[in-house]
């Protein structure tokens, strides 16, 4: 598994240019003029993380955004997007240092947090930690978001989900090539 940089329009791949995943590469990554769009043209599942910031038109995709891009608890509104809103393409992005990789790690940090910044005493927070902290830590930011791309893509054959890795240093998208 490796990064293909975007850094040049050429880099896009074939399969993916003349797609709304194509033209997502192409308003991040080389400040295209935004086109006008009466209805979304993909679904975008993007980590909840602040420090991204997605540069799109307005009506041009679907965002859920969750902890490390997971949508296993949000098919239903994947299917949303797919039954109502008709898209046929799904970027998934992950992004390097994702606060989900290595939750475990921040227990005690989440559990102070929660008493200090929620009011919550110290054994209602451990138990929150501990009965939902499994559910979405991941290991490695882009096996992760690989792994979901084929777990949906099974579950919906027809939708094209393509994995794609956002840098927070310099805003950019590459895709994660198997």
């Amino acid at each position: 598994m490796h990064l293909l940089t975007i850094t040049d329009e050429k880099k896009i791949p074939e399969t993916i240019l003349n797609t709304p995943i194509g033209q997502l590469i192409q308003y991040q990554n080389f400040a295209y003029p935004f086109a006008e769009y009466q209805r979304a043209a993909l679904l975008i599942g993007v980590c909840m993380d602040n420090r991204k910031q997605l540069t799109i038109p307005e009506n041009f995709a679907y965002i859920i955004r969750t902890g490390g891009a997971n949508l296993r608890y949000c098919e239903f509104k994947v299917s949303y997007a797919i039954a109502i809103g008709g898209v046929k393409h799904i970027a998934l992005i992950a992004h390097n240092n994702c606060g989900m990789v290595g939750l475990m790690s921040k227990r005690e940090q989440f559990i102070d947090g929660l008493c200090k910044n929620a009011g919550w005493d110290k054994d209602r927070a451990t138990e929150h930690f501990m009965n939902y902290a499994s559910m979405f830590e991941i290991d490695n930011e882009m096996e992760f978001v690989v792994y979901e791309s084929r777990r949906i893509e099974k579950k919906y054959p027809g939708v094209h989900v393509v994995p794609l890795y956002y840098t927070l240093e310099d805003n950019r998208l590459s895709i994660i090539v198997e």
